[in-house]
């Protein structure tokens, strides 16, 4: 029987964590959401993310570096960063259509 591989998902779309750095949607799909967390500070037991990079990000291969950042901003918690990445492989995702 073959293995199934799950992944953490966020509103259907999958999430993958390496260190500091989340990518957020299909790593298949035309485009996917980098989110690197620069600061954190704790909260009880754990580190809440206080400042978040967020960017849309074309994931051709054959795409130049500086044709690979589509959007890009700044979030202060990451709740704002997974809101503002769904809205925009959301809106991605439309004109593709």
């Amino acid at each position: 029987m073959a293995e199934e591989t799950s992944f953490l998902t966020y509103k259907g779309r999958p999430l993958v964590r390496s260190g500091n750095v989340i990518f957020y949607g299909n790593l298949t799909d035309k485009y996917v959401v980098m989110m690197q967390i620069l600061g954190e500070t704790p909260d009880g037991d754990i580190m809440k993310s206080t400042n978040i990079s967020v960017e849309l990000q074309n994931n051709d291969p054959e795409a130049k570096p500086n044709e690979r950042v589509i959007q890009k901003t700044e979030k202060k918690s990451m709740a704002e960063a997974m809101e503002i990445g769904t809205i925009w492989l959301d809106r991605a995702e439309e004109e593709d259509e």
